[in-house]
């Protein structure tokens, strides 16, 4: 029934300088009700719930909410009016503390005008408890985890009490028990008769937690339908206008000789680490948050230096004091965040093609930007990269478009061994597909990857074999044949550990 409806927005449209983001678009929210909204990067989702949010004003379209038709010029107009969001793109004030972040702009005041800082560590105290979010109030953003940054921007969200939230990729850096977590969350909102409108590229998720979905697909708008009525083949074939087979392209190759052997590596959240990886193979590296899994791949490539242990490349040992040495050595590393260790926002997708390569580019004091952009092209189109332009600066694309723009980075500079951490985050399951594809041909060159992800059936689907790690410490190794998520589960959570001291 129509008055079910809490939002209802009509003929959408928004345009950005050489690309029309959104065309004609609808999109309806009922009260009580988790509306998955679906489609590819560049779809246009994120875009239409910035409308919604006040931070973009569209060229055309309707909104009503509540049964008013508004007209939301800023953020905080629509805060007012019961409409709050996670973004995707987290964007904390880093220096402050977890407390004075939810409270922004609305500290509770002592009887004399100034911020009652014991009153609003409580109140955020009470509000983390009842979220189950364990998280200091006092504890500054900058000293947390992207996992706990992601829990303080949802706790935020919440206290708004608002009668509608958007998620934008809201587990995209929480472990799966964090995330169940949030399940029990969005199900408190839904019996208290808020609406939530939930974007993700987890497919599982929509079916576990959605009870309608809409899909878009390049702007615009494709279909609504009860989540029950769907299936993940109808889904992705709604997304991308045509069936994936396949979503795993893993091939059996046979693993060649070592290219990269790290023997007793201890630093910052890991301890006595030894594993080697060889030509032809992809090494995933598994483990729940707090596991030392990026801390580890950072000391091998120079982000932070270890404290003791070796790194050979080629059976020659090697010492990586810089991110440059690494380079030198044939690595590249994908990091985890690409907004605050990896994109250059403000610069062009070309300019952060090629930054890594630029020697490359260099014949003494020229620079060949022919060479430049023919590279880059190829990239684009090897990527299949949504963008008007490779001038168009980077932070207007979509966010698993900087992604592939990062990938493409690191594929220019034509490494041995490629370090992927979390190379699918926010990533659609074309572009997935497509990825996938692409870490198939590296190896099958006798190339080498090491891929840290959270996403078990991703590490299942394409790892030769699988190094699990739980607390800073090794546990084991797995091969294709013997690891299934309960085993690897076992071992992240220390289960094992324990099973054999019982013994």
């Amino acid at each position: 029934m129509e008055n079910d409806y809490v939002l209802t927005m009509e003929h959408i449209s928004k345009q950005f300088p050489g690309v029309r983001a959104l065309n004609d678009v609808e999109l309806r929210a009922r009260r009580g009700a988790v509306h998955a909204l679906m489609g590819e990067n560049g779809a246009g989702k994120s875009t239409l719930m910035k409308c919604l949010i006040g931070i973009y004003a569209p060229d055309s379209g309707s909104i009503t909410f509540k049964g008013e038709r508004l007209n939301i010029t800023n953020t905080h107009y629509a805060l007012s009016k019961g409409i709050s969001m996670i973004h995707q793109e987290l964007s904390p004030i880093p220096e402050m503390t977890v407390a004075e972040n939810i409270y922004l702009g609305r500290e509770p005041l002592t009887w004399y005008g100034l911020v009652d800082t014991r009153k609003m560590n409580r109140m955020a105290a009470e509000l983390l408890d009842r979220l189950h979010i364990k998280i200091k109030p006092t504890a500054k953003m900058s000293n947390l985890s992207i996992a706990n940054v992601q829990l303080a921007e949802i706790a935020k969200a919440v206290s708004y009490n608002s009668d509608l939230i958007i998620m934008d990729e809201p587990t995209s850096a929480i472990t799966e028990a964090e995330v169940e977590g949030l399940f029990n969350i969005i199900r408190s909102l839904k019996s208290h008769g808020c609406a939530v409108i939930y974007i993700t590229h987890k497919m599982d998720e929509v079916f576990k937690i959605t009870d309608e979905v809409t899909v878009f697909r390049d702007g615009q708008y494709i279909c609504t339908e009860a989540t029950t009525e769907m299936n993940h083949n109808i889904l992705i074939e709604r997304m991308v206008g045509r069936t994936l087979t396949d979503m795993f392209h893993k091939e059996t190759t046979d693993a060649g000789p070592v290219l990269l052997d790290v023997q007793n590596l201890s630093g910052k959240g890991f301890r006595n680490v030894s594993f080697q990886v060889r030509r032809g193979e992809i090494l995933g590296v598994a483990g729940l948050m707090g596991a030392g899994r990026t801390e580890l791949i950072e000391g091998v490539f120079g982000v932070t230096r270890p404290t003791s242990g070796t790194v050979k490349i080629k059976q020659k040992p090697i010492k990586i004091n810089s991110p440059a040495d690494a380079i030198r050595s044939g690595m590249a590393l994908l990091t985890e965040d690409r907004k605050l260790t990896g994109l250059y926002l403000n610069a062009s997708v070309r300019e952060n093609i090629f930054i890594a390569n630029i020697n490359k580019y260099l014949l003494g004091p020229f620079i060949r930007f022919k060479k430049i952009e023919k590279d880059c092209e190829k990239m684009r189109t090897l990527m299949r990269i949504k963008t008007p332009s490779l001038l168009q600066i980077i932070k207007n694309l979509s966010g698993g478009n900087q992604q592939k723009v990062l990938i493409s980075r690191w594929l220019l500079t034509e490494p041995d061994l490629l370090i992927l951490d979390e190379p699918t985050r926010g990533i659609d399951v074309g572009a997935k597909s497509e990825i996938y594809r692409l870490m198939t041909e590296f190896v099958r060159a006798g190339k080498a990857i090491i891929m840290v992800s959270s996403e078990l059936p991703e590490v299942l689907g394409m790892s030769d074999r699988i190094m699990v790690m739980h607390e800073g410490d090794k546990v084991g190794e797995l091969s294709r044949k013997e690891a299934t998520q309960e085993k690897i589960l076992q071992m992240a959570t220390g289960m094992h550990l324990a099973d054999s001291m019982v013994a």
